[in-house]
């Protein structure tokens, strides 16, 4: 039986003679949430919050009273907490989520300790170094954990410290060659967060999170190609442009296997910029300006039209 929605009973209700005691059964069976959804729901919220505030103080603990701490204490304090976050994810009977989110903290405290080791020794490192020994030492934890959350921190660890080192250190690296690095690091994260759980038969990622790697991936990809439209033909800009036509078409593909509106949604959207950043190479004047604003236009609203196509028929 297709799942229920609010349209499919307001169809009902006002074609048939139901009653208003079955309508509002269906609703709190159907669409509403229960009371044991709330209670998880704010569960989660107030674990988070209470996660979020406690590191955000200790990080404004340090900022206020960095003059007046010895290095030793600086230094101490922060470890001794991350020692107590491990420890107590390791050896106490909490749930698994409440384990989960103490290595999460403890990660980010990996952060502010590198942060504070250097303004402390002013060892002056690159910034790439910051983020590459935050990236190594939490490897461990993040890979045991599974906490997607905690992968997301770290994904964001690697974009960073590969965008910083092509900053700083790697010049002879282009542009392109950069955001062709990073589409492809991304987009293997996005192919091991999808079929590795199936592999190893391992619970799935939440949506949201496979949803915002994809989202990176095709920013990535976006950035790139519009970019290199506007540059002298190189090769690293024709294999970015090679791997995005195989990529979109396998996410095109996926999109319509598993019925999913954001991979169909998210790759035209790519295109039409794409393609707008090709007609704005082409020419700059007031009539291309006014026909790619047409083509945008245009085209949204065709992507919208067969989108709407699709939801109507996978719903029915």
């Amino acid at each position: 039986m297709p799942k229920i929605d609010r349209e499919d009973i307001q169809i009902l209700c006002n074609h048939s003679n139901w009653s208003d005691a079955g309508v509002r059964k269906t609703l709190e069976e159907h669409i509403y949430n229960g009371l044991s959804s709330w209670r998880r729901f704010l569960q989660l919220l107030l674990l988070a919050l209470g996660v979020s505030f406690t590191t955000a103080g200790i990080i404004f603990f340090f900022a206020y009273n960095w003059a007046d701490l010895h290095k030793f204490a600086k230094l101490g304090l922060i470890e001794s907490l991350i020692v107590i976050l491990i420890l107590a994810a390791v050896f106490t009977k909490a749930k698994p989520l409440v384990k989960k989110m103490l290595v999460l903290a403890a990660s980010i405290l990996v952060g502010v300790l590198y942060a504070v080791f250097g303004q402390v020794y002013q060892t002056g490192a690159n910034a790439y170094d910051f983020f590459l020994g935050w990236t190594l030492c939490v490897f461990v934890w993040v890979l045991f954990s599974n906490f997607a959350p905690l992968w997301t921190l770290f994904v964001v660890l690697v974009n960073t410290t590969l965008f910083l080192y092509a900053e700083q250190v790697a010049h002879e690296w282009s542009e392109m060659f950069l955001y062709t690095l990073l589409f492809s690091i991304n987009g293997l994260f996005l192919v091991s967060f999808l079929w590795l759980p199936r592999i190893l038969k391992l619970a799935p990622f939440p949506s949201w999170f496979v949803q915002l790697i994809a989202l990176a991936t095709v920013a990535c990809a976006t950035i790139g190609v519009s970019g290199g439209i506007f540059e002298e033909m190189e090769p690293s800009f024709l294999i970015l442009l090679f791997l995005t036509a195989l990529c979109y078409g396998v996410g095109i593909w996926y999109g319509l296997k598993t019925k999913s509106l954001f991979y169909l949604s998210v790759v035209p959207f790519s295109v039409i910029i794409m393609l707008s950043a090709a007609l704005l190479d082409i020419s700059d004047e007031a009539s291309m300006l006014f026909a790619i604003g047409v083509f945008i236009v245009t085209s949204i609203t065709l992507l919208i039209k067969i989108l709407l196509n699709y939801q109507k028929k996978w719903a029915s």
